[in-house]
């Protein structure tokens, strides 16, 4: 069987050790040429060799096992992981301004610029085959911090072949402008880019709520629902590195026992678990249907039904995840 958690360590370890060699071939190419355009893609690529090494180190801990101290595990480090990254990233974006546009008042001498093209890219190439393999392995095991890694691994390619155009368009015509026009623009993407990273990694910190998990959820319980479960209801789902914590209301017949009772939730979570693997922990409070719930419960020997069966209770959206006391409005 996979160990997913030293799988995700060593796909990052890759990534880490191809960050540097890029990183080493970048500030080489910014050394012979002197241009400040190689320079924006060198800065940058320090910000993805520190990420790396952040992102490593997060993965490790995330996937250290529950404890008394962490009773929900080690997993939102992955979005700790992502923060500082978006952060590193708009620092670096600035710093590449404040160069481009000091570079404008004070032009340098540019040299060897056909060997800075053909070493920016190819890195450019290599950054987009590693963001690629980091966002498919990210989606595949449900790791934050891969998925963040390999978008910003992307978005430095998107920038390198931007940076790539302009150097050759500088080399063709030694318009020396041209060199800190692309440091300007390029800082804003990078800035951008980090701004974007940050806005994602803050709402999955304040826990906010994802419509793509939560209508995952809303198929996976339409494809299983048992007769028993009248109503669900009241729904709350967080997600902690590659685990989920679900919370919900789950409303089941009034005579059944404690053990027909549980048997009930045991079924919801297995069926649950189909659509979000086994990293799952719910946790079910239960109620007990009344006489306005007949119309739409299948049970069909219910020996205290009060009224007839008209229509299956179809969930939506909205009905999974409203409160008791919303829906009484």
């Amino acid at each position: 069987m996979i160990n997913e958690d030293a799988l995700k360590q060593r796909i990052q370890r890759w990534i880490v050790c191809g960050s540097v060699a890029i990183m080493a071939g970048k500030f080489l190419a910014f050394w012979l040429t002197n241009s400040v355009g190689i320079l924006t893609d060198a800065v940058e690529s320090i910000v993805n060799v520190t990420a790396g090494f952040i992102s490593l180190y997060s993965l490790y801990l995330a996937a250290k096992p529950k404890d008394a101290g962490h009773p929900f595990g080690h997993g939102k480090v992955e979005l700790i992981s992502a923060s500082i990254e978006g952060l590193l990233i708009i620092i670096a974006g600035g710093v590449i301004i404040f160069e481009g546009v000091r570079r404008l008042f004070e032009p340098a001498e540019i040299a060897k610029l056909d060997i800075g093209i053909i070493v920016v890219a190819a890195a450019g190439a290599m950054n987009y085959l590693m963001g690629w393999y980091s966002i498919r392995m990210g989606r595949r095991y449900n790791s934050i911090a891969l998925i963040a890694g390999g978008k910003h691994l992307q978005s430095d390619t998107y920038s390198t072949i931007g940076l790539a155009i302009g150097l050759i368009l500088l080399y063709i015509t030694r318009i020396g402008w041209i060199d800190s026009a692309l440091a300007l623009i390029f800082g804003a993407i990078i800035i951008l880019t980090g701004i974007s990273i940050l806005r994602r990694t803050v709402a999955d910190l304040m826990d906010e709520a994802d419509k793509q998990y939560l209508e995952k959820m809303l198929e996976t319980i339409s494809e299983n629902q048992r007769p028993d479960w009248i109503d669900i209801h009241n729904l709350k789902m967080i997600k902690y590195g590659r685990g989920f914590f679900i919370d919900c209301d789950l409303t089941l017949p009034w005579y059944y026992n404690i053990e027909q009772g549980h048997e009930a939730c045991e079924a919801l979570r297995r069926a649950i678990e189909k659509g979000f693997s086994d990293r799952i922990t719910l946790s079910v409070h239960s109620d007990s249907c009344k006489e306005k719930h007949c119309e739409h419960c299948r049970v069909a020997d219910c020996p205290y039904r009060q009224q007839p069966f008209t229509t299956p209770l179809v969930y939506t959206l909205n009905e999974l995840t409203q409160t008791d006391e919303q829906r009484n409005e």
